[in-house]
């Protein structure tokens, strides 16, 4: 019986010690896969974006406030930020496996694809989603819980079709 209590013991041991041993990354591993992956490229346009969307509701701010508005400080700020989220969400061994396939051919070729991929992702689930609504509000229709106007007969109350995913 001691051998066995001895022997799950130094399993839990073992277990325990396996799961203190996945270290947080460093900053500097956080920072060098937010440099591979395009984070700041991607931070300073979005930066520009926000500055000329701003500029156009703002017309009586002169250009030359949006040009000092859009510097390379306010997005290493940002970077600076972000860094603790990936310490707490990745240990040092996954920040490196990350490093390790975004220099790749292929990971950089995600990374160059991911936008396109994601804008075309987001219009098909926008379609999807106005398609399940209209399937939905035909079949209460034909379960006579809508009206043919697509309203709640009781209440005369119209049905909202179904927001878009992202919305």
């Amino acid at each position: 019986m001691r051998k066995r209590t001895a022997m799950v013991a130094g399993l839990l041991l073992a277990v325990g010690a396996g799961q203190t041993m996945a270290a947080q990354p460093s900053e500097q591993q956080v920072r060098k896969l937010m440099e591979v992956v395009g984070m700041g490229r991607m931070l300073s346009q979005m930066n520009s974006q926000m500055a000329g969307v701003m500029q156009t509701a703002l017309p009586c701010v002169p250009a030359s406030y949006w040009q000092g508005f859009v510097d390379q400080n306010a997005t290493n700020q940002l970077i600076g930020r972000m860094v603790p989220v990936y310490q707490k969400h990745f240990t040092d061994k996954e920040i490196d496996e990350l490093l390790k396939f975004y220099s790749t051919p292929t990971g950089q070729k995600v990374i160059k694809e991911m936008p396109a991929t994601m804008a075309e992702g987001m219009q098909i689930g926008k379609q999807w989603g106005q398609e399940r609504g209209q399937q939905m509000i035909k079949q209460l229709q034909g379960q006579g819980t809508l009206n043919a106007q697509g309203q709640c007969p009781a209440t005369g109350t119209a049905a909202k079709p179904a927001p878009a995913p992202g919305k």
